[in-house]
């Protein structure tokens, strides 16, 4: 009897490592798996926070147009209809956003449309998912795409004839009013977030 006893655990010894070594495979596949997750997540908010600065960065161009469209009949239904923005620096800011976040902008692209403009980016990772057990993940960057609107928030009235104060109410807050005659431009930066929301959407 004893010498069966033995030749059961020899028996059973290899089954261990095997077992053994299968557990550990797959954590270190379970561990793969979190590093591609982190790196696309990674992506992701550098994709999102490229796209948003280059948004916010068009609505800071706004201000001269818009209130230069208060001044002519119909020149602000025309502004929110056919006005188109120079994308060039919004996407320059997308870069710089997008560096800070180790990573570069494949694609940055406006959309314009009535009412709203949309602001495309994508980008690539500099950083990879890094060396794992599942082959190839050493070279493997992460690609991700986010869309930013700017979207016009406000209803608005002519008082009187065009070049007259134009009267604002955005989003339920208290009303203001824009004289185009007489409009200081370093006001548009706390203007321009009151009649223009930037935000993320699904595109």
């Amino acid at each position: 009897m004893g010498t069966r006893k033995r030749g059961d655990a020899g028996q059973a010894f290899p089954i261990y490592v095997v077992m053994v070594a299968g557990l550990l495979f797959l954590a270190c596949a379970f561990f793969a798996v979190g590093k591609a997750s982190a790196t696309r997540n990674g992506a992701q908010g550098a994709a999102d926070a490229a796209a948003l600065a280059a948004a916010q960065d068009a609505r800071d161009t706004l201000g001269p147009p818009f209130v230069a469209s208060l001044m002519t009949p119909g020149g602000l239904h025309e502004f929110l209809q056919d006005y188109m923005f120079n994308p060039a620096v919004p996407c320059m800011q997308a870069q710089r956003f997008a560096s800070s976040n180790r990573s570069d902008t494949q694609t940055c692209y406006p959309e314009y449309g009535y009412l709203q403009d949309k602001m495309h980016v994508s980008i690539r990772t500099r950083y990879t998912v890094g060396d794992t057990v599942i082959p190839g993940t050493e070279t493997k960057q992460a690609t991700a795409d986010a869309t930013a609107v700017i979207e016009f928030r406000c209803t608005y009235k002519f008082k009187g004839d065009p070049g007259e104060p134009v009267a604002f109410k955005c989003d339920g807050r208290d009303g203001f009013s824009i004289d185009p005659t007489d409009f200081n431009q370093n006001a548009w930066a706390a203007l321009s977030k009151m009649i223009f929301a930037v935000h993320l959407v699904d595109d």
